[in-house]
């Protein structure tokens, strides 16, 4: 019997996997390059004009501590944290109860709500912003973090149906039907039969909401006054003056509110990774 050496066996699969090895580096050298100027750039000499991906021969490690200091940043963050537990939770909440009503118990014109729903999503952002202004206006919430977490809630509805809907068009209907025979009300089905298969699902709609509402930048500069009210985005305002910017502090700035985006995505990667193969791998 002729013996196959591992090389041999393993070639082919190289070569299949080859392309798609390509591209996930070129993918990471992607990210990672204008992630490492930023750094490189931070740590220069404070008002000097950094030279792209060149290491400073005296790294400026306390430029960090003065971006944080300049743009006021433990102000921002409180703000930021609560606007986030704000709009996260409730988005969250309302776009799971909605998807489930559409796609499992299939409510009356609910299939005309969810095409609305997507025809909102082909809308410019930027075409909101003069009637929310408005709208906020009148409710006598503007310049205030309230007035900033209602709109930011209603904006995240769109994509936040279309996302939960996605996962209950892939739960098995006998889960229902199971559920209604032993007595188990549409509320209960949803609590204790649908939810803990939903983990992946919500637990990646929760990140993908984390990250819009924390980079929300435009709707906060304008529906609220005081900077100190605003996200972290708002921080990037205080190393830019009238005559110049601070391009070192800026991208000290910059890292700083990235950090916590890139902690959050990596504790969830897991979960959000769970949930794109539930969808990949249906039927």
């Amino acid at each position: 019997m002729a013996v196959v050496s591992p090389s041999v066996v393993r070639a082919p699969a190289l070569r299949r996997r080859g392309p798609g090895i390509a591209l996930i580096l070129i993918a990471g050298v992607y990210s990672i390059v204008p992630l490492v100027s930023m750094l490189s750039a931070a740590l220069a000499p404070q008002g000097t004009i950094p030279d792209g991906l060149s290491w400073p021969t005296d790294p400026q490690w306390h430029n960090f501590v003065d971006a944080w200091t300049v743009a006021n940043v433990t102000t921002l963050l409180k703000s930021s944290v609560l606007i986030v537990l704000g709009v996260v939770p409730l988005s969250v909440l309302i776009a799971t109860m909605a998807a489930y009503a559409i796609t499992v118990l299939r409510i009356p014109l609910g299939r005309a709500f969810y095409l609305l729903l997507l025809l909102t999503l082909t809308l410019p952002y930027e075409i909101v912003i003069v009637p929310l202004y408005q709208q906020v206006n009148q409710l006598g919430l503007l310049d205030s973090q309230l007035g900033l977490i209602l709109p930011l809630v209603g904006l995240n509805m769109p994509f936040a149906v279309f996302w939960m809907r996605a996962h209950f068009l892939n739960a098995p209907a006998e889960l229902t039907e199971a559920a209604s025979l032993d007595g188990a009300g549409p509320w209960r089905a949803l609590t204790h039969v649908h939810l803990p298969l939903a983990t992946p699902a919500v637990t990646s709609l929760v990140l993908l909401m984390f990250l819009s509402t924390w980079n929300t930048f435009l709707l906060a500069l304008v529906l609220v006054n005081d900077p100190n009210k605003r996200t972290m985005a708002g921080a990037l305002q205080a190393f830019q003056s009238k005559y110049s910017t601070d391009i070192v502090l800026l991208n000290a700035g910059a890292l700083l509110l990235m950090a916590p985006t890139i902690i959050v995505f990596l504790l969830l990667q897991g979960q959000f990774t769970k949930a794109l193969l539930q969808g990949a791998t249906k039927g």
